[in-house]
């Protein structure tokens, strides 16, 4: 049964955001990693698009909580960094980030438990007019820091041999970006699809400047879920117990991504045209492609090279060794 209430979570120091909570209670007989029998109530944060809440829609739809010993309350929140913060305050267990977030895991804030999906829907968008990234010298950029907006308008400016002190870098929450962009307040943004296609309706002349595959293959951009650090090493049958609920949701995606985009649609009450048009900017992977590409050390290769990146960014001082922020051997385990 879905409900919906409202719940305040932290202000960043930009601003302070009202966010809508839709809480899905799920209960079963089936016990977490195969525990004591009871069922476990677990925090799930999302942000309201098609990659980041489609795994938690399906399984609500699909009662895959309920299969693996779980209930799930799950939380709708603007952006990644968001939920990290709720999960640092002890108001939220899992959050799903985009690649530009996953500093947040690398600095100790979380342990990533599941690759999501690989990210191809940023943007370094311009108004009209500015065909260049040079051409945004001076001119008002917005971005929501620390996410992949704000990741790929880094990368952009750097292929371009420029820095943020060339530009007049504005921070806004991903909302504002939509009608600053449309009102003309400012001038480009690094922001990410669905908001991109919502921007184009009122401005379908906007230019795009960069995109996630102009920089491929020096990076690939995952997109993941993290656990608190305390349920990671407190209670591993509880996180082996999401992982298999993310797996199982993730190859119904895969399999039936047509069925997907109705449930997300219900979900998150957005338009299915809207959702196919995002999915198509996301590269799906098979649970069992997932498992081997965290064997074999593909998943670090793509950590690893974001690491190289956030340092460049100033985001970390140094890489960590993947092994102390993916639980990827909790990951091949709950594939059994």
């Amino acid at each position: 049964m879905t409900r919906s209430r409202p719940l305040e979570r932290l202000a960043t120091g930009l601003s302070l955001l009202a966010l809508t909570v839709a809480t899905a209670a799920c209960g079963g007989d089936a016990s977490p990693g195969g525990s004591s029998g009871e069922t476990k109530t677990v925090r799930i944060g999302y942000n309201a698009d098609f990659n980041s809440s489609s795994l938690v829609a399906i399984a609500n739809d699909r009662k895959l909580w309920a299969k693996h010993g779980l209930r799930a309350e799950v939380n709708k929140f603007t952006n990644g960094p968001l939920q990290v913060q709720a999960i640092g305050a002890g108001d939220l267990d899992v959050a799903s980030l985009g690649p530009g977030a996953l500093w947040l895991p690398a600095s100790g804030k979380g342990k990533i438990i599941a690759v999501n999906s690989l990210g191809e829907a940023d943007r370094l968008i311009a108004q009209p007019g500015i065909t260049s990234v040079a051409g945004l010298k001076g001119k008002k950029v917005g971005v929501p820091e620390g996410t992949s907006g704000d990741m790929i308008l880094q990368l952009a400016l750097q292929k371009a041999g420029m820095t943020p002190g060339d530009i007049q870098k504005v921070a806004m929450d991903p909302n504002t970006i939509v009608s600053a962009f449309s009102s003309g307040q400012i001038d480009a943004a690094g922001i990410w699809y669905p908001l991109v296609g919502i921007i184009k309706k009122s401005k379908p002349d906007a230019v795009e400047l960069a995109k996630n595959s102009d920089f491929y293959p020096d990076h690939s951009f995952p997109c993941a879920f993290i656990a608190s650090n305390e349920l990671v090493a407190d209670d591993p049958a509880t996180v082996r117990a999401i992982q298999r609920v993310f797996q199982e949701a993730n190859d119904y995606r895969l399999e039936h991504l047509d069925e997907s985009l109705g449930v997300v649609s219900e979900f998150i009450g957005v338009p299915e045209e809207q959702l196919a048009s995002e999915a198509k900017t996301v590269k799906l992977l098979s649970s069992a492609d997932l498992v081997q590409n965290t064997k074999d050390g593909k998943v670090e290769d793509w950590l690893n090279g974001l690491q190289k990146l956030f340092v460049q960014l100033g985001r970390l001082k140094a890489p960590t060794p993947v092994s102390e922020f993916y639980a990827g051997d909790l990951y091949v385990e709950a594939a059994g």
